[in-house]
């Protein structure tokens, strides 16, 4: 019997990891401008959505050779590394990006939003777990009005390894006192999804146009585990939770 369900938050319930795939397209495009376009990075984004800050900005710098324009701009911020510096170019985006509440709520997925009310209203305990950091998603809990909803956040500040490793979501299950099994998990990418089953959980994956095609490659799930039609989420989790 399910008696908790845990959320993920960029790309669940708000459209957050489309604003974060521009953010890292534009952070690229503004430290080599005449070699690269947006929507090619977007692409690229696609393969590592859901990843540490670490791990994506790592890939991305590889990949489009970003490491060179990235360590001019390293003493402007007192780091010493190229993924660094290529973060702090993209975080100073996104922040302006996401400093309106509006631009959050206009955001938000609806038909996930709804299951977290069902899944309230069906006496399960409610936890969440995020790669973001603790002070953005208090920002975006804060602008859906969302902050009492949880029993338990976790985010990224509160493990020492990302998704697809099982930490965050075993320390949500322990803080919550519920056995993983009791566990279902509501996630939009593969290494949600990986680090949810490692968990030992049951999972529910919700696709998104970041997410769609690497979910149904991935082939973690069975077909009928990955929702891509929003007006079927609520139906496909409440038949789990009864």
């Amino acid at each position: 019997m399910i008696e908790a369900v845990i959320f993920d938050l960029d790309g669940t319930l708000v459209q957050t990891e489309k604003l974060k795939a521009i953010s890292y397209a534009r952070a690229a495009v503004e430290l080599c401008p005449d070699t690269l376009e947006e929507e090619e990075v977007i692409e690229a984004f696609r393969e590592v959505v859901g990843r540490s800050r670490r791990y994506v900005a790592k890939t991305l710098v590889e990949r489009f050779n970003l490491a060179e324009k990235a360590m001019i701009r390293a003493p402007d911020f007192g780091v010493t590394s190229p993924w660094q510096a290529y973060v702090q170019v993209r975080l100073a985006i996104y922040q302006e990006m996401i400093a309106e509440p509006q631009v959050i709520r206009q955001n938000q997925w609806p038909h996930n939003m709804a299951l977290l009310a069902k899944s309230r209203d069906a006496g399960c305990k409610i936890g969440l777990a995020t790669m973001s950091s603790c002070r953005q998603a208090n920002r975006v809990l804060e602008a859906l009005e969302q902050n009492s909803t949880f029993d338990f956040i976790a985010t990224r500040d509160d493990v020492e390894r990302g998704k697809p490793d099982p930490e965050i979501y075993t320390l949500v299950a322990g803080e919550l006192a519920v056995s993983p099994g009791q566990c279902l998990v509501i996630e939009d990418s593969v290494s949600g999804v990986q680090a949810a089953l490692s968990a030992g959980m049951k999972v529910l994956a919700v696709s998104t146009p970041i997410t769609r095609d690497s979910l149904h490659k991935a082939d973690l799930l069975p077909a009928s585990l990955i929702v891509d039609d929003p007006g079927e989420v609520v139906k496909a989790a409440l038949s789990i939770l009864r």
